[in-house]
């Protein structure tokens, strides 16, 4: 089938690729002309493990497109996907601007019949307001419907996530529409859950704000194994054997980040509220998520006089492996903390720091200043204190007795519970993690 994609970002360029790849005859459309002219020569403008390949194949194969020019990437495509972003608001809110403008441009590009599909995250029955924005702005004759196409990719693992996804939730409101997704599908393979669209714009909110709830929670458990004397770990392994628990989003740590849990679960929070109701559990993750992401600073504060003048490695910096997005990234927290604090940093990451510079230039920052390292060890290398915000491969193979060998003091804080604590305790390493 003939595809139009809106946005190139993680959702709307993975769901490109894949369709290409599964060979359909897909054209991406950004703004950005550089951008475009980036994907163009096979370059991805996001980090995603296996995306470029793919890219690259189906560029090659004439089956994947990319343009500035909407107009004729929708004026006869069969169907069009929307992938644009949906930022938080300051009250917790979705901006749906960014749909508003696609759908605007869709109803005055299109010739044909087509369906528009919104694969964006949204609040419940925006896809009846796109729906009808698209009619009301409609220049030619012809019928346009609206399905809801969730996306449930994570990031560092997109790709996968997209071509051996558990299923595809597809919200429509007539027989034609869902008809026209199977056929979309058809290639893939996968279990279809066909169901009405607003039913589908829940689904996705309520997927992911259970795994943040599960994350907060882990945490909140992890925070009181502290205080009692458990190990957080231990529990989580006897609770991973209980199969109406399983043994996912169980590890405890600093919190989760990125573009989809804190967004979602403080947009379901705006919309229960909207509509006269608090979602109290839902609510609960939020503060205790907000909480989290700074714990490990605050152990460290109550354990020295002051980080003036001392110098703090950072490892880790992206909000998971596997990524460089940076969105609600623990490490943001406590390195604004630390600067103001005066702290001089020597941070690492080995996909991350490039995005990091973009925030925190090297050189002087507030009270402190930020440096960027090649290696951990460099960054570690005198150090008198080391934080860990991400549990990179690179990160978890440091020995551990390169803590005690490299650093002037060899304090640290884990965020990501990587290191033994034994082993820690036997290599002369004064270390903090969570819940342990």
């Amino acid at each position: 089938m003939k595809i139009a994609v809106a946005g190139t970002g993680y959702v709307g360029l993975v769901a490109g690729v894949c369709f290409a790849e599964k060979g359909h005859d897909v054209t991406c459309v950004d703004v950005d002309e550089k951008k475009v002219k980036m994907m163009e020569a096979g370059i991805t403008p996001i980090y995603e493990d296996g995306l470029e390949e793919l890219m690259r194949k189906n560029n090659e194969a004439g089956r994947l497109h990319y343009t500035t020019d909407y107009h004729s990437a929708y004026k006869d495509a069969e169907a069009i996907f929307i992938g644009v972003g949906t930022p938080e608001q300051p009250d917790g809110s979705a901006n749906l601007s960014y749909i508003a403008t696609v759908s605007r441009q869709i109803a005055e590009s299109v010739e044909r019949d087509c369906l528009v599909v919104v694969k964006s995250t949204v609040p419940v029955g925006t896809n009846d307001k796109v729906e009808q924005f698209i009619r009301d702005f409609l220049v030619k004759d012809v019928r346009i419907e609206v399905a809801s196409n969730p996306e449930f990719l994570a990031q560092g693992s997109a790709v996968h996530d997209t071509l051996h996804a558990a299923r595809i939730i597809i919200g429509t409101e007539s027989a034609e529409a869902e008809a026209t997704l199977k056929k979309i599908y058809e290639p893939f393979g996968l279990p279809i859950v066909s169901v009405n669209r607003r039913s589908a714009e829940m689904i996705k909110y309520a997927c992911n704000d259970f795994l943040a709830l599960k994350i907060s929670y882990m945490n909140d458990i992890a925070n009181l194994c502290e205080l009692v004397g458990a190990d957080i770990d231990a529990v989580a392994k006897g609770m991973s054997y209980d199969a109406r628990i399983g043994s996912r989003f169980l590890s405890a740590g600093i919190g989760y980040g990125g573009s989809c849990f804190p967004k979602d679960t403080k947009a379901l929070k705006y919309l229960a509220h909207q509509h006269g109701y608090t979602l109290r559990t839902v609510e609960a993750a939020v503060d205790v998520n907000a909480e989290q992401k700074t714990k490990l600073y605050q152990k460290a504060s109550n354990r020295m006089i002051t980080f003036q003048n001392l110098k703090v490695a950072v490892l880790g910096l992206s909000f998971k492996p596997g990524t460089d997005d940076l969105r609600e990234a623990p490490s943001l927290d406590n390195v604004k903390l630390l600067l103001e604090n005066g702290a001089d940093i020597y941070a690492y990451d080995p996909i991350a720091m490039q995005n990091f510079q973009r925030q925190y230039p090297v050189g002087e920052c507030g009270k402190g200043s930020i440096h960027y390292m090649e290696t951990p060890e460099e960054a570690l290398k005198d150090a008198n204190v080391c934080f860990v915000f991400t549990e990179w491969d690179e990160i978890k193979k440091i020995p551990v007795a390169e803590f005690k060998k490299l650093m002037r003091t060899p304090l640290v804080y884990d965020g990501r519970n990587i290191f033994d604590l034994q082993e820690m305790k036997e290599a002369g390493v004064e270390y903090y993690s969570i819940g342990r």
